[in-house]
């Protein structure tokens, strides 16, 4: 179909066409990509049309609807017109070349169809969604008065695609609103991209996911464990407790009867300074001296231990088992540690130091999380739910006590134990796997190995005595 119109007056169409076309496409992707916390502070700022594209961002069927029809329209009107004055020409053209002149009425509709379907995907859908991607909020209060005044305008069409939309909408069982909910991973993604941006430093980045991770940390990983304790017995004598609070200084200790699985209560470093400083006895069966501990278990989150502290006034908790033994203690400057990481924590209490770009000397107690992140590990450790710490990831993968030597592989790093203290880990090497950080010391007699996909353990070997 060719429209009777001079050729200026068809180019001159089809500006006017690509340039509806690619205010519809501008209008689509600002108000779909414009973010509500931008909007809201626009709003705040005096900008009452912010307001407007939050409500159509909450019902948004009727605003696409008036797009779709726009865009669909002009695409067709733009086709009819452009092969009305571009087909002439073309055919033109092609009648000159002998092996095209028998075919040329198709070759110049081919011609004319490439030349303004490239017209349109450049001006009308590339350059203007560009532009919109750029400063979405800024142009979705620019467009909105026209989009509702077309939205009226076309009320009768935009109602009949409308009800046929939601009709299989409610058919397929698809969500007919935009979920506008923020999440902590969205928080998370946007701080990640501040990183990496350089608007937030590493350090400040890392703050913010540990705060999110208090909901997911469990209290064993970050409390101080069973056998690093320092506490008195009711019984014990003034030489005693003064001879160990110079051997081990801390701010709180438990005092228990008979042995750490019956606390009594806890006593507070300062009430101790207290005493001998001014040359008093200290004897735990004095009034006051020895205050009712917090007893939690040891599934709470971080997060729910924080509302413990809160609820009874206290900063220091005994944590217990399901057999009611005592596992470890937790004080609220062990949670503010977890939270601010490397910002606080002193060089000689790190738990992971890095030796070299590809090797890293961990402690056995360092929380699992920890590592992960010290590694740039995504894909998540094998059984997660059965350990806290490094030292009980080596347990699940060697299905036994690790010994000096073992090494398990898996995710592209080698864990090698270095040092076992009484059935404890207290060093642990990670390398990249084929880095070649040797230490001069051979793995055992067994070793546990997997992917990044593999998830299964495999049992070591046992170490030949002696």
């Amino acid at each position: 179909m060719r429209l009777p119109m001079t050729l200026s007056t068809s180019l001159l169409l089809i500006v006017c066409l690509i340039a509806a076309s690619a205010f519809f496409s501008v209008a689509e992707i600002s108000l779909a990509a414009s973010r509500r916390l931008r909007l809201r502070q626009l709003a705040d700022e005096g900008e009452a049309r912010a307001e407007r594209v939050m409500r159509l961002q909450e019902l948004p069927g009727p605003y696409f609807t008036v797009v779709q029809v726009g865009q669909n329209a002009i695409a067709i009107l733009g086709g009819i017109v452009g092969e009305g004055a571009l087909s002439p020409f073309f055919e033109s053209a092609f009648a000159l070349w002998p092996f095209t002149a028998p075919r040329a009425a198709t070759w110049g509709f081919l011609g004319s169809f490439v030349l303004v379907t490239s017209l349109f995907i450049l001006f009308a859908d590339l350059v203007p969604k560009r532009m919109g991607m750029g400063d979405p909020e800024r142009i979705a209060v620019r467009v909105v008065k026209p989009m509702l005044l077309l939205m009226r305008i076309f009320r009768p069409v935009v109602w009949v695609y409308g009800q046929l939309a939601d009709g299989l909408f409610r058919l397929f069982g698809l969500p007919a609103q935009r979920d506008d909910r923020i999440t902590s991973q969205d928080i998370l993604a946007m701080t990640e991209a501040g990183a990496l941006a350089g608007v937030l430093l590493a350090s400040e980045q890392q703050v913010i996911a540990n705060v999110f991770s208090l909901d997911t940390r469990t209290v064993a990983s970050a409390m101080t464990q069973r056998d690093r304790i320092a506490y008195f017995l009711r019984d014990d004598p003034d030489p005693v407790i003064r001879a160990r609070i110079a051997a081990e200084p801390f701010s709180t200790y438990p005092v228990c009867d008979g042995d750490i699985d019956h606390v009594l209560g806890y006593v507070d470093a300062k009430d101790l300074f207290q005493r001998a400083l001014n040359n008093l006895p200290i004897n735990f069966a004095d009034a006051g001296l020895v205050h009712k501990a917090l007893i939690v278990p040891d599934r709470l989150s971080l997060a729910e231990v924080l509302d413990q502290f809160r609820l009874v006034g206290e900063d220091f908790a005994v944590i217990v088992n399901e057999y009611s033994l005592v596992v470890g203690v937790v004080t609220l400057n062990d949670v503010m540690s977890t939270v601010m990481g490397d910002l606080i924590s002193p060089l000689d209490e790190e738990q992971i130091v890095r030796r070299d770009a590809d090797s890293w000397l961990i402690d056995g107690v360092t929380p699992i999380q920890d590592v992960r992140h010290a590694l740039g590990l995504v894909d998540d450790l094998p059984h997660p739910d059965d350990y806290e710490t490094l030292a009980g990831f080596l347990m699940v993968m060697l299905r036994r006590v690790p010994r000096r030597t073992d090494s398990v592989s898996w995710g592209g790093y080698k864990f090698e134990v270095m040092d076992v203290d009484s059935y404890r880990i207290d060093q642990v090497l990670v390398s990249r796997a084929g880095t070649g950080t040797g230490t001069g010391i051979g793995t055992g007699a067994g070793a546990a190995t997997g992917t990044g996909s593999t998830a299964a353990a495999r049992t070591a070997q046992a170490l030949p005595p002696g």
